[in-house]
């Protein structure tokens, strides 16, 4: 079946209304842009964990709505408008969508990733490539870590080197929970994943089940849940590993450290070159740190806990 799409430019007042109305009116689906993205105007919207960003949408926004090939667009677009209360009709332009198996070509992006000798990352869709290996069979879904970023891969290398059976396991920032799945694959004897996203906890437990993990061996907690986690679970964990962005990495350093047991290991990913030091001096307080690993301008901080 094919399809169309309407792009509208709008400002920031009238963005969300307009898309909401265009939802409600039954377009299939309503993506919002910053319209200056990829040129030096564009805005950043959200700040990482810990920062305070004062813009909740772009001075400039482009919508873009699915809509089947029979609608009215003038219809649409007039309706929208009246929801929105504008006083005239926005400029906006019609493509046609060919025919495609989109599922086929999301599904297409995602390949087995071979990781070691011994270990591969191998979508629910794909035969693996290597029968005897330690296949994590992975459907990444709405949440972060598909094995294809070059910080995931980090972790799981030093995962797949370091583990030596038993270890009782946090990731924290669990998104697919393909590092927590790993680990257990790998030989630790629990794990816990931590996550602020609801949708991350869904996925990780969909895929733990897919690698037929039992859920006493692998439980996911939302950040909120967490909280309560923390007071019961103190030194918890002999390795607890995070691949999140650097600025919440800081911002969590004492938490993540009293979850660690003393002579436990961090294993610290999503770090820029350029930002390793700032996150390795604040991680010095309590672990005797070093990078373990680099890759495509990503660092991997470790540390063994003082």
């Amino acid at each position: 079946m094919s399809w169309i799409s309407i792009t509208i430019e709008t400002d920031a007042a009238h963005a969300e209304v307009l898309s909401d109305a265009l939802l409600e009116m039954g377009a299939l689906s309503v993506d919002i842009q910053d319209a200056a993205a990829g040129t030096e105007l564009e805005q950043p919207l959200f700040g990482e964990p810990g920062e305070l960003v004062e813009k909740k949408i772009w001075q400039s926004a482009k919508i873009t709505a699915i809509l089947a090939t029979d609608a009215d667009v003038e219809e649409f677009i007039r309706a929208a408008s009246q929801a929105a209360e504008l006083t005239s009709l926005p400029m906006y332009r019609v493509d046609e969508l060919p025919e495609q198996d989109w599922v086929r070509m999301s599904q297409d992006q995602f390949t087995p990733i071979k990781i070691s000798s011994r270990l591969w990352i191998v979508p629910s869709w794909h035969q693996a490539p290597d029968s005897e290996a330690i296949n994590l069979t992975l459907d990444p879904g709405l949440a972060f870590g598909t094995g294809s970023h070059p910080t995931t891969q980090l972790c799981l290398a030093w995962l797949d080197e370091n583990l030596r059976g038993g270890e009782d396991v946090l990731d924290y920032g669990c998104g697919s929970g393909i590092l927590a799945i790993a680990a257990l694959k790998l030989g630790a004897r629990q794990a816990i994943g931590v996550d602020i996203d609801p949708q991350a906890i869904v996925a990780s437990q969909d895929n733990a089940s897919r690698n037929q993990i039992e859920q006493k061996k692998a439980q996911f907690y939302t950040a909120h849940t967490e909280l309560q986690l923390v007071k019961t679970t103190t030194g918890w964990a002999d390795v607890v590993v995070a691949n999140i962005l650097a600025n919440p990495l800081k911002i969590l350093a004492p938490l993540l450290m009293s979850m660690t047991r003393r002579d436990g290991t961090i294993v610290l990913s999503g770090i820029l070159k350029d930002q390793s030091e700032d996150v390795e001096k604040i991680y010095r307080q309590w672990f005797k740190m070093r990078i373990s690993g680099e890759r495509e301008g990503w660092v991997l901080l470790t540390g063994t806990r003082k």
